[in-house]
């Protein structure tokens, strides 16, 4: 069996938050006890995905809000915020202000590109500026610009009794170290680079210069490394879904393989226009999960991960899945609990 260059240094999970329509409460609160649960098993991060107009975490920097108030050290992402929602400057007031509360624990995960469902939801979400809005890399300069500190108007001091300051405030100073960028193309992968920020990489990529997800994604982190002023020193993060059923009763593990069986399909050939291509879902006990990860490519050459979670399970799923990942795949792959 393949071994890893090295040992995993950072284990991490990523959730969605999913709610019922009439009970939002009830799931953000099993999310936020997910995160509490994280912290005791070790974990070095919790990150959340966003779901805008749907039944999941819409607005995951306020939850991580709530998160930080009840954890103490594990660090906390977004993975990720499409920036094309969002204004740059208001957005980074947002994540400084979560990062003072957390004590330097956020780790913003950001993406370009226009929203999804554009044409339908544009007259809601810019009804005046829909037709010129930029939803390139030129946006998320600037909200990196005014993360690290850089002047978002050219008027401070004293008005009145009033004194404003020239750049965003609260400034956190160690914010923008901590920006990260989830891409699934070279092209994002490079960019990151360029910009000094971290990478995310997911369990969707682009095949453009291969149809062998492993290569791709290892073409992404060494293209991304290359750029980057730190080189391979630069964090790189995977996110695959897997699912140890170490401790999994027979019935989560029938219901886990048949949740794996149905996505199985859509990662044998590149899918739709943008020819992404899907990592298939992990799911065994920790040992044959750990064998499959040493075997691949790109997971050889980082040393923190995401591992993604599962949609539409119920909170003990989650429960016994995240106290396997901690207790039995993380020591699998070299990776000791934070204290």
């Amino acid at each position: 069996m393949p071994l890893p260059s090295r040992p995993l240094r950072k284990l991490g999970f990523l959730t969605i938050g999913l709610f019922d329509e009439d009970e939002p409460g009830r799931g953000h609160e099993s999310t936020l006890g997910v995160i509490e649960l994280g912290e005791r098993l070790g974990f070095d991060s919790a990150w959340l995905r966003h779901r805008h107009l749907q039944y999941g975490i819409s607005s995951p920097v306020a939850v991580l809000a709530a998160a930080s108030q009840r954890t103490h050290r594990i660090e906390l992402g977004t993975a990720v915020i499409p920036v094309g929602w969002e204004n740059p400057l208001r957005l980074a007031e947002d994540l400084a202000t979560v990062d003072v509360l957390a004590g330097g624990r956020l780790n913003p995960g950001v993406s370009v590109g226009p929203p999804l469902h554009y044409e339908r939801v544009k007259h809601a979400l810019y009804p005046d500026t829909g037709e010129s809005e930029d939803f390139g890399y030129a946006r998320l300069e600037r909200l990196l610009d005014f993360v690290r500190g850089n002047p978002a108007t050219d008027f401070s001091g004293t008005e009145g009794f009033e004194v404003f300051s020239d750049r965003v405030q609260p400034h956190s100073p160690g914010l923008g170290r901590r920006m990260w960028y989830g891409g699934g193309s070279l092209r994002s992968a490079r960019w990151a680079g360029e910009h000094g920020m971290n990478f995310l990489t997911s369990s969707v990529v682009k095949a453009e210069e291969s149809e062998d997800f492993a290569e791709v994604q290892l073409s992404h982190v060494r293209a991304f490394r290359a750029h980057h002023p730190d080189g391979d020193r630069a964090r790189v993060s995977q996110g695959l879904v897997v699912i140890p059923t170490d401790s999994a009763s027979p019935e989560q593990r029938a219901r886990y393989e048949e949740y794996a069986k149905n996505r199985l399909p859509r990662t044998t050939a590149p899918q739709g226009p943008a020819r992404l291509m899907f990592a298939p879902d992990l799911v065994g006990s920790s040992d044959h999960i750990a064998e499959q990860l040493y075997a691949h490519a790109a997971f050889r050459e980082i040393d923190e991960v995401a591992f993604a979670l599962p949609f539409t399970f119920a909170h003990e799923d989650y429960v016994q899945i995240l106290t396997d990942i901690a207790t039995k795949l993380g020591p699998a792959l070299g990776w000791r609990p934070a204290a």
